[in-house]
């Protein structure tokens, strides 16, 4: 492919109206502000069109301004927004039985607003049903499972943990996809094993072929309850409804939100019925949880799901975009599962140079890992919308491959 241009445009300056907003500073300073979208495309606050192809990070798993789910949001806000949790919504019931039925049925749903949330509350089912003493869940280095105060530790990046030490007790790390390190680490205390079938954040870092099974066979054998972190991975992303399904077993508490709502906050945790039935009127609660807006979004969310299998459409799609990918000069490896991918660079290329640059020329991919690029496009993208961001990225490369190779690469 050929190389267009051997420099970096300048940096562009903060969209007006945003470099005086008092917001924390917990984002690096947004580059674009994105004022409208529809399918996989965005438009900018200057009017200039991008390819989605992060979705909010797995979040917009039907594209934009999906008319089924505006039309349910709309219905919804002109109907009821909200009660509480102590009186039943025809939404948020009939979302709780879509999910168990889709999870396999025996179960029970916890409805709240975001994945951290939905953890929170799997680590407390966790310790309810352990009882005094058995309380601590095991997780895996590289794996991320939130940023509140407990979802952090229960996060395997000890990087992340330091600034916010001492953290809650009653976590710890074993190596990823190791069986006997994770053996290693359960000992009478702990409760539950809480695991990603595919380390999102962590880079996009599969279970090994059988490793679930193993996990699956050793909680069993200790006794303790398998948990599986499915925010990013569930609802079709990976080719299945649920990421667990590629290892053929069945958990015992899994967690849901991202793709759940297709941008409006929900989250939820399912758990075996006899493990959710350990908990207590008040032993846990949240007041916008499944609130009735949210919960018609993602009914009507999960509806289109069905109707247009989503798992089948990630499955097409992501073998093509897996196959476009691994042509590209200047791609090591592609590995993921479906729509879930992430495009290994080779040595000396900054996959945040990249990132930068796709933005420049109308792709939102991110830099999941200092070496790999991140591309999560909606479930409904199109042959020729993966062609066209397939073509951008390869443009992108060829560019940033050529300023190694003159020494104008970026730091």
């Amino acid at each position: 492919m050929s190389v267009t241009s051997t420099t970096h445009p300048p940096e562009p300056a903060v969209p007006a109206g945003l470099a005086a907003c008092p917001f924390w500073p917990t984002y690096a300073p947004p580059r674009v502000q994105f004022v409208r979208g529809q399918g996989t495309e965005l438009w900018d606050s200057a009017g200039r069109r991008y390819l989605d192809f992060l979705c909010g990070l797995a979040v917009t798993s039907l594209g934009h301004a999906h008319p089924d789910v505006a039309a349910a949001i709309g219905e919804q806000a002109t109907t009821l927004l909200h009660t509480s949790n102590l009186f039943a919504t025809v939404p948020g019931t009939e979302v709780a039985v879509t999910l168990d039925r889709l999870l396999g049925g025996g179960g029970q749903v916890f409805l709240c607003n975001s994945g951290a949330e939905a953890n929170e509350a799997a680590i407390k089912v966790a310790r309810r049903w352990g009882g005094r003493g058995r309380h601590v869940v095991v997780s895996a280095y590289g794996s991320f499972h939130g940023r509140t105060l407990a979802t952090l530790h229960a996060t395997g990046q000890p990087a992340k943990h330091e600034v916010f030490q001492p953290l809650p007790e009653g976590f710890r790390h074993a190596a990823w996809n190791d069986i006997d390190a994770l053996a290693g680490a359960i000992d009478p205390t702990v409760a539950a094993v809480l695991l990603e079938p595919v380390q999102g954040e962590g880079g996009v870092n599969l279970a090994a072929p059988g490793y679930l099974r193993e996990v699956r066979a050793l909680c069993d054998e200790r006794g303790v309850l398998l948990m599986l972190d499915e925010v990013q991975t569930g609802l079709g992303r990976t080719g299945r409804w649920f990421g667990f399904e590629h290892a053929g077993i069945q958990p015992d508490v899994v967690t849901l939100a991202k793709a759940l709502g297709n941008g409006v906050p929900i989250g939820a945790c399912w758990a075996r019925r006899d493990v959710a039935g350990t908990m207590r009127p008040g032993d846990h609660g949240t007041t916008f949880g499944g609130q009735p807006l949210a919960a018609a979004a993602a009914r009507a969310v999960l509806a289109v799901m069905e109707r247009e299998d989503a798992p089948g459409l990630a499955r097409r799609s992501g073998a093509r975009l897996t196959s476009a990918l691994a042509e590209l000069d200047g791609v090591a490896e592609v590995r993921g599962l479906g729509l879930l991918l992430a495009a290994e660079l080779t040595p000396g290329i900054d996959a945040k140079v990249v990132a930068d640059r796709a933005l420049d020329a109308g792709l939102v991919v991110n830099a999941v890992t200092p070496t790999a690029i991140r591309l999560a496009p909606p479930l409904l993208v199109s042959d020729d919308e993966i062609d066209e961001a397939v073509a951008i990225l390869g443009s992108v490369l060829g560019d940033v491959m050529a300023d190694t190779t003159t020494g104008e690469g970026e730091s």
